[in-house]
Formats: structure tokens, C-alpha cells, sequence
């Protein structure tokens, strides 16, 4: 089966094709570094990390652009509240994001280019769509005329006419249409600015990205990403200046991430009902938190409370289990051998299939459960470590394509497995002296610590909840 990619510009599933063959150029809209980013923007960084491992898997050379918006209304008004530089605070926020990105095991893209430091290209492509009658300056700001362009709305299927009509819309005697969208704002006292042919100011949101798209990956790219709620009017309106500039298709493909949702409405900090990524990792793991993801539909939305994270919890021990050492039995086991390599290698193809489908990570991880049972099995009819390792070693690769470590939890507990090993050397000796009350009080006081005791033809294991 050929990779099928949802494209929300057609709204259905297409083939997937690149521009050129073997590469894929793929933009993904970033952060607005005003603030300690949350578990929604953690989500869309994670939803596009398994897109790029997977066409990577597939053998694609990608070349990934995510973006930083430095410049922003809402940069400027949170550093004017902590009388601070605008650059800096951003700064800050960017450097704490990138610590984040790590421990949730994120590829670093290509370039992560920033606003502030493409002021020339951004400046030059405005010039150029004023030149060819797609915008107007007045006043100091810069306008793009959405009448120039037929075709504006196809994106997020809304019409020209309803937009106009709106009440949401901004209005300003100074627009042709009250539809046009800002390419450039004048500068008002304190806040930061560039010299341009219109005076100082800063550029507006909509071209940073185009500006930086062609910049970094030409006119016309494979794949653009970012969340659903970008489609209108950031994405709509990259469209519009893009293509009235290149004349040619800006994207192959049009992805969009779903939400986050916690107790029913879209995690953002505008609402304020957010939990920041630093909130999550202090009490989980990153490998729990792309589970999380992994167990959804990144269409969709994704609804975040405890009970989701502790389903995200023990679907990654599942896995995490499968890894135990084997347990060879007295006789050889080649016909449970057998069973577990095709069931290796039927796991990869399923995998696969399922990833070809639009991304399909729910069911590519319940193919990789299946080959866990598999393992569990084989480990009980005594497979050898040999055959049993390089099960787990298919399990691991198909793990990694998904972004998962499947590393223990070390932090504070982890100085405490000697002392449990210690004690269930004295369980063991209370097991063989008949002391069976002795031994299971050990049993069951580790169980309320949260470490579990599993005893086995091959002895004794442990391991936390």
C-alpha cells in the first residue's frame, strides 16, 4: 500500500508525491514565544515528529522549517508587562522550548528560522506584491487586496462575501476591502521596529511565514503543517500571498493537527485553562506523553485529563515488558522460534500498512501490542535469548519510527533498585524457610510503594507501576 496523506485543501485522502523524487520539503508553523508553551503545543510538535520519522523510514530525505514568531502583538504586550526587551523574552521562551523539545525525544528541524531575522526577505516580498498590484501602502501599514485573488477561502472553505459581512472583523476606514489583511504595521512608541520604504514598523503575522517558506524551501513545498485552528486566517492568507507572488501551487499537502481539549474547550493561554509542558514532565515521562498522543487520531481532537494519562502510562509499560530477559527453557523451542519471527515480521508489514493510512499511529501501536503478546508468549515456551532478542530488537526499531525510547523512568526512584533487589533476596530466603507471611507482607508493602513482584519459572522479577 502506497503512503495516503489526508490533504485538508481537497478534504480527502490523497496519494502521496513529492515535488522531487526521494525529498520531502515540509514547513511547520511554530511557536508565538510569548509565554511558557503548554501540552497543545507539545502536542503539535510531537504529531509532526512521527510524520517526519516515518517518511524518514520510508526512506525520504526531509528537510524540516519550523518557525519561531518573535515579532507579535502579543510578544510586545507581554514584555511591556515585565519591562523587558521583546527579543529577549522571546529568547527565553525559545531557549526553555528547545529544552522541552529534547526530553520529549523531538527531532531538531533542519532551521528554525525567526521572524526577526528575515526582515529583508520579508521586506523584499512585500515590495514585490505591492509592485504587481496584489497590496497597498497607507498610512504607514501595508495591505493585501484578497480581491486580487479569486480563489481566496478555498482553504478553510469560507466565502469572501460572508467573511466581509462578519461582524469579527476588524474595521478600518483605511482598507480597500474590509476583508484585506495587514503585510506590515507602522510602528507605535516602545515597540520594536525595522526601516522599511513605508517608515518604521514591524511586519504582520501572515508573511513572516511566506517570507521564511521561500527562504529556506522555494516556492512550493511538499507539506505544510500546524494546528487546525491556523487554517483561517494564517493559513489561508499564506495562500493568498504566496501564489499571488510565485504564480504556482504553494503546497502539495495541507496538514493539520486537532486540539487539545481539557474539560471541553481548546487548551490555549488566551483561556487559560493550560497545562504547561514543565507541569507534565515533572510528574511523567516523555515517552508517556507521546503515547498519549500516539493512542489518538492526530485529526482529532484530543481531550486531556488524568485518566487518559494514566491509560498513556499503562499501555507504555505493556511495551516496556515485552523486554524482560528470556527465560530459556530445558529443551529447545524451534516451533515457538518459528512463530515469533513471523510474527516479527508480520508485525512490520502491518505496522506499515497502517502508518500508510494517513498516519495511522493507534493502529500501527496496536499491531505493535500484538508482537508484545508474541514476545510474552515465546518467553514462556522458552525461546532463547537469541531469537527472543532480535524480536524485541524489530519491536524496539518500530517503537523508535513512533519516537518512543522505552527506557525505564530513572529520576529519584531510581537509586532504590538496590535495596529492592536486596529485599527480595530476603523474600526469597523467607519463601525456602516456609515464612510465607514474612514474604508476602515484603510482597505486598512494595505494591503499595508502587513496585510489583512477579514470580516466574525463572525467578523472581520486579518492576514499578
Amino acid at each position: 500500500m502506497a503512503l495516503a496523506v489526508y490533504n485538508t485543501l481537497t478534504r480527502r485522502k490523497e496519494p502521496f508525491e513529492t515535488i522531487e523524487p526521494g525529498r520531502v520539503r515540509m514547513y511547520v508553523c511554530g511557536l508565538t514565544v510569548y509565554d511558557r508553551a503548554h501540552v497543545g503545543h507539545a502536542m503539535s510538535a510531537v504529531v509532526f515528529d512521527v510524520i517526519r520519522r516515518y517518511l524518514e523510514y520510508r526512506g525520504y530525505k526531509v528537510h524540516h522549517v519550523v518557525n519561531y514568531t518573535d515579532v507579535e502583538d502579543k510578544v510586545i504586550k507581554r514584555a511591556a508587562e515585565k519591562g523587558v526587551e521583546p527579543l529577549a523574552l522571546a529568547q527565553r521562551y525559545i531557549e526553555e522550548y528547545t529544552r522541552h523539545l529534547v526530553d520529549l525525544n523531538v527531532l531538531p528541524a533542519t532551521e528554525y528560522p525567526r521572524a526577526s531575522e528575515e526582515m529583508g526577505r520579508i521586506i523584499g516580498m512585500i515590495e514585490e506584491l505591492i509592485g504587481r498590484g496584489y497590496a497597498y501602502a497607507v498610512g504607514g501599514d501595508v495591505y493585501f487586496r484578497v480581491s486580487k485573488d479569486p480563489d481566496y477561502g478555498r482553504l478553510s472553505g469560507r466565502k469572501l462575501d460572508e467573511m466581509r459581512a462578519g461582524a469579527r472583523l476588524e474595521i478600518d476606514e483605511r482598507k480597500q476591502d474590509p476583508a484585506d489583511f495587514a503585510l506590515w504595521k507602522a510602528a507605535k512608541p516602545g515597540e520594536p521596529a525595522w526601516d522599511s520604504p513605508w517608515g518604521k514598523g514591524r511586519p504582520g503575522w501572515h508573511i513572516e511565514c511566506s517570507a521564511m517558506n521561500l527562504e529556506y524551501l522555494g516556492e512550493q513545498i511538499d507539506i505544510h503543517g500546524g494546528g487546525n485552528d491556523l487554517i483561517f486566517p494564517h493559513h489561508e492568507n499564506e495562500i493568498a500571498q504566496t501564489e499571488s507572488l510565485t504564480g504556482k501551487p504553494f503546497a502539495r499537502y495541507w496538514i493539520h493537527n486537532g486540539m487539545m481539549q481539557l474539560a471541553g474547550e481548546k487548551m490555549s493561554k488566551s483561556l487559560g485553562n493550560l497545562v504547561t509542558i514543565d507541569d507534565f514532565l515533572s510528574a511523567h515521562s516523555g515517552d508517556v506523553f507521546r503515547m498519549l498522543i500516539l493512542n489518538s487520531s492526530y485529526r482529532g481532537p484530543l481531550t486531556f485529563n488524568d485518566d487518559v494519562v494514566r491509560q498513556a502510562e499503562s499501555a507504555l509499560e505493556r511495551l516496556r515488558l515485552a523486554f524482560k530477559p528470556a527465560v530459556p527453557g530445558p529443551q529447545p523451542a524451534p516451533a515457538a522460534e518459528a512463530a515469533l519471527a513471523a510474527a516479527a515480521a508480520e508485525t512490520r508489514r502491518r505496522f506499515e500498512t497502517a502508518m500508510d493510512d494517513d498516519f495511522n499511529t493507534s493502529g500501527a501501536l496496536s499491531h505493535l501490542f500484538e508482537l508484545v503478546r508474541s514476545i510474552n508468549q515465546a518467553r514462556d515456551a522458552g525461546v532463547g535469548e537469541e531469537p527472543l532478542g532480535q524480536a524485541q530488537a524489530e519491536l524496539r526499531k518500530l517503537a523508535g519510527v513512533l519516537g518512543l525510547r522505552l527506557e525505564e523512568d530513572g529520576g529519584a526512584a531510581q537509586p532504590a533498585a538496590p535495596f529492592i533487589d536486596l529485599l527480595l533476596e530476603v523474600r526469597e530466603e523467607m519463601r525456602k524457610a516456609k515464612q510465607w507471611t514474612i514474604a508476602d507482607r515484603i510482597r505486598d508493602r512494595l505494591a503499595e510503594l508502587g513496585v510489583l513482584i512477579e514470580d516466574g519459572k525463572g525467578g523472581t522479577t520486579w518492576r514499578r507501576r
